[in-house]
């Protein structure tokens, strides 16, 4: 089984630990820092267990032709693409008042930083674990320089090969074994077909010694919840307050209702997950007491007679006899008394009878 870490401050996660729940908030805010609060407390009335956002410094994530590049979109806040980033990015300020916010309300607070020195912000700002975007993951320097932090780290996946996974282990677990890997697919809105939940296992079965978990693009709750079945334990979905608000990934996120019902949900799934040990379980002994069936007389049985399998069949019987699963053991036995037809068969008519234990 996946080893355990301590991802934020008293909450663990991999093994046994219930999967944690990232809003991923992104720049759903539309550049206003009231409706980012609002999204804090929607992420964390809902159930969430970290409200996420996205941090850049932008002459460090992009080159200056592509902050000029036009930007014509229906989505966009500029006419360039650097406008259309600046009014959606929040300064450090800024950021220091949304986690305050966030621990004053009790959500834990983080951002993916989507360049080096965007991270080297949240290690000032003490976020508990790092976010790592699918568009850094084979990133490598950063990688590096990220692990070498000493937090906890959440690595994405999108866009990325089997090949490249095994690379950013390699790099990641000597210096910082606290890591988990999600499988991600980067599409908005993401579609079933492309999903590939079964990545999932194949992470768990390419990487046993750490978390596996899932970051979802899809529309509805149904493909997260299966995440979790299979064995994710860190969740990341996108929120926003309104679909229809302008922005790209307004669409593949997930409303209030939306996000409490897959938080519901998902614990669930969690307490249905239960024990592999299969018995009968105090919850089905008055359906056993009411349906379960007992070996009958198939026919009038005489004292003395040595039991065959033609002079027995299977009924609900009253009173509560030998269980079906015992008929081929009481072939050959004798029995102490007359037995009418269609009578239960129970221990004290059978001669020399020993209860099997089942182990």
């Amino acid at each position: 089984m996946a080893r355990e870490f301590e991802l934020c401050p008293g909450r663990r996660i991999g093994g046994d630990q219930p999967c944690f729940i990232i809003a991923e908030i992104g720049q759903n805010h539309q550049g206003d820092l009231d409706i980012a609060k609002r999204m804090i407390r929607m992420a964390k009335d809902c159930g969430a267990d970290c409200a996420k956002f996205q941090k850049s410094e932008l002459e460090y994530k992009f080159n200056k032709k592509a902050l000029e590049r036009p930007y014509t979109s229906e989505h966009s806040w500029g006419k360039t693409y650097g406008e259309h980033k600046r009014h959606l990015e929040f300064s450090h300020d800024q950021y220091r008042e949304l986690k305050k916010y966030a621990e004053e309300i009790g959500i834990f607070f983080t951002a993916s930083g989507m360049d080096e020195m965007a991270v080297e912000f949240l290690h000032e700002l003490d976020v508990p674990f790092f976010k790592v975007g699918s568009g850094d993951t084979n990133n490598f320097p950063y990688l590096e320089k990220t692990a070498k932090k000493g937090r906890p780290m959440v690595i994405s996946s999108g866009m990325q090969s089997m090949k490249t996974m095994h690379q950013v282990y390699q790099i990641v677990k000597p210096i910082n074994p606290n890591f988990c890997f999600l499988q991600c697919t980067s599409a908005y809105p993401l579609q079933p077909e492309d999903v590939n939940l079964r990545v999932i296992s194949a992470y768990q079965s390419a990487f046993p010694d750490i978390p596996i978990g899932y970051s979802g693009h899809e529309t509805g709750i149904a493909v997260s919840v299966a995440a979790v079945a299979m064995g994710a334990k860190v969740l990341e979905r996108h929120v926003t307050l309104d679909k229809t608000w302008k922005g790209s990934d307004h669409q593949a996120s997930l409303e209030p209702d939306e996000l409490a019902e897959l938080v519901k949900a998902i614990r669930t799934v969690e307490k249905a997950m239960g024990s592999p040990i299969k018995q009968l379980l105090p919850c089905e002994m008055a359906c056993n007491e009411k349906l379960g069936k007992s070996v009958v007389a198939k026919v009038a049985i005489p004292e003395g007679a040595i039991l065959t399998l033609d002079m027995l069949t299977v009924k609900v019987g009253e009173p509560k006899g030998f269980p079906p699963e015992s008929i081929f053991d009481l072939v050959g036995q004798k029995v102490k008394r007359n037995i009418e037809e269609d009578e239960t068969i129970t221990e004290q008519v059978v001669e020399n009878h020993v209860k099997k234990v089942k182990c």
